[in-house]
């Protein structure tokens, strides 16, 4: 069964990240579908959020979809990567989530076609998963997720053993909300992103068991 668009709503879209946590990312492609379960989520608060897209309630064609109803899909590009954003509130609204870090379930040897990189860096971060997954244009763009190749499954598929919740990564210094402890991942999962080393769950990358 995969996530209904309006499970988006309902809540604060920083407990929609959490909740996120868990949950399988799939891409139907004609290659075959591609698969993680997702294990970082970023949470982006809209007009009163200085580090968000509709801060002041920028709206343009490029972040439209920010605007649209629960379970829009945004794509946008930073630094020649596509980013992958679910809008969460009501239409006109404009907030969302950005989804940064995967732990791959299906169509590894896909992923490894679209982007030859071994082990956890092959998507342990938000261009990285887009690039893995074969995302690399705003096709999707402005689609709901019931409309689209791209689904969320409506159930965590692993439930994890913490959560930790941090500061915003790669976030330009915009005011007050640059360091909020809006980023939230599994702990200790390999394909967060930024995970060093010593912090990795090697044996059972975070999850419960």
């Amino acid at each position: 069964m995969m996530i209904d668009d309006q499970l988006f709503s309902g809540k604060s879209t920083a407990e929609l990240s959490r909740d996120l946590l868990g949950h399988e990312l799939s891409y139907q492609t004609p290659a075959g579908i591609l698969a993680g379960i997702i294990v970082e989520a970023e949470a982006y608060l809209g007009a009163k959020d200085s580090a968000a897209h509709a801060y002041k309630g920028r709206r343009t064609p490029a972040n439209e979809a920010l605007y649209g109803p629960p379970g829009t899909i945004y794509i946008y590009t930073l630094r020649g990567h596509h980013m992958l954003d679910i809008a969460t509130q009501a239409q006109d609204q404009p907030e969302g989530i950005l989804i940064r870090g995967l732990e791959p379930t299906q169509g590894q040897e896909l992923m490894l076609k679209n982007r030859p990189q071994k082990n956890f860096n092959l998507t342990n971060g938000p261009g990285k998963l887009t690039q893995a997954l074969g995302i690399t244009s705003k096709e999707l763009n402005l689609l709901l997720l019931s409309q689209s190749p791209l689904t969320i499954s409506a159930q965590r598929i692993k439930e994890p053993a913490e959560i930790a919740a941090t500061a915003r990564i790669n976030v330009s210094s915009r005011g007050d909300w640059t360091d909020k402890p809006l980023r939230f991942c599994v702990a200790h999962n390999p394909y967060v992103s930024q995970m060093r080393k010593s912090g990795m769950d090697l044996t059972n990358y975070g999850w419960q068991v």
